[in-house]
């Protein structure tokens, strides 16, 4: 069956009022945030695939996400980065779509209406998307999660989670649209977006990965084992041993604490703005950032 550009696979299953958990690569899935947590979520659930789309290559340039090789049972396969759908029986009275989405660089409107089409079609009664962004914040303190709510039962879930609302303004993505068009459908919608420090870049961030499962799971009501912590803080612990060997690294992490925890005092008196950084630990960020960009 056809949805849109994409391909649902038949028999066509019955999906029951169902929940859309989406990542989306490379925009807001830093140190793969988003693309583990789907993965143990699917894991958990047994997902199968629902669908994918009929021909990729007229939304994805092929020379910036690139085929891949592989060999199964000793014959050589054809890997094509695509959107995919996957689904599976969700607690209560929801089901799970878990939509793995690339970034468009081409009619990237089409791209869009082909996912509200799926949306509409199984029924989706709420869009939620996870991922992560780098900020200059210390790995030796909880990670911030932020993002946003539209809808009367998921705002009052985002307030009881007591999570910090997204004040993030400048380029973005062309996806952004599904949130937007989502509620004049009736689709609530939410967004799970949490900040990881920007000295790090992981290419798998596990304290990432926990911190969004433990909102997720707080607000759906989802089995708390599968937040799993003790990978990242393994991996953060490695991070403070490497940090402690560089006086200019340790320089940096101790800045940032200090705006972390100033900037905490002040939410908690309601008003005023954190300190800036120096302008040393600015130009170290940069230098950071430019760095993982050319690579």
């Amino acid at each position: 069956m056809r949805l849109g550009a994409f391909q649902i696979q038949e028999p066509v299953p019955e999906v029951k009022a169902p929940y859309v958990l989406a990542s989306l690569r490379p925009w807001v899935d830093v140190g793969s945030v988003g693309t583990l947590v789907l993965g143990r979520l699917e894991r958990h659930f047994g997902a199968q695939e629902l669908g994918r789309l009929r021909r990729p290559g007229v939304f994805f340039d092929f020379t910036r996400y690139r085929p891949t090789v592989l060999m199964k049972e000793g014959q050589r396969e054809v890997s094509v980065p695509n959107t995919i759908v996957n689904y599976a029986r969700g607690p209560g009275g929801h089901d799970l779509l878990f939509l793995h989405m690339l970034e468009p660089q081409m009619f990237g409107e089409a791209y869009v209406e082909s996912v509200q089409k799926v949306m509409g079609h199984f029924g989706a009664q709420r869009y939620c998307l996870l991922g992560s962004m780098y900020d200059a914040v210390p790995h030796t303190r909880p990670l911030l999660v932020t993002g946003s709510a539209l809808g009367g039962q998921v705002e009052q879930e985002f307030k009881r989670v007591q999570l910090e609302s997204s004040t993030y303004q400048g380029p973005t993505t062309i996806t952004m649209l599904i949130a937007r068009e989502a509620p004049k459908r009736g689709v609530e919608t939410m967004s799970l977006i949490v900040h990881l420090p920007q000295y790090v870049q992981l290419e798998e961030d596990h304290a990432g990965e926990a911190r969004v499962l433990e909102a997720l799971c707080t607000i759906y009501g989802l089995p708390q084992d599968l937040v799993d912590a003790k990978e990242g803080e393994a991996q953060y612990k490695e991070i403070s041993r490497a940090v402690e060997s560089n006086p200019q690294v340790r320089t940096v992490v101790k800045q940032l604490e200090a705006n972390y925890d100033s900037e905490h005092r002040r939410a908690a008196e309601q008003g005023g703005e954190p300190p800036p950084l120096s302008p040393e630990i600015e130009r170290f960020l940069r230098d950071i950032d430019k760095g993982f960009r050319g690579n």
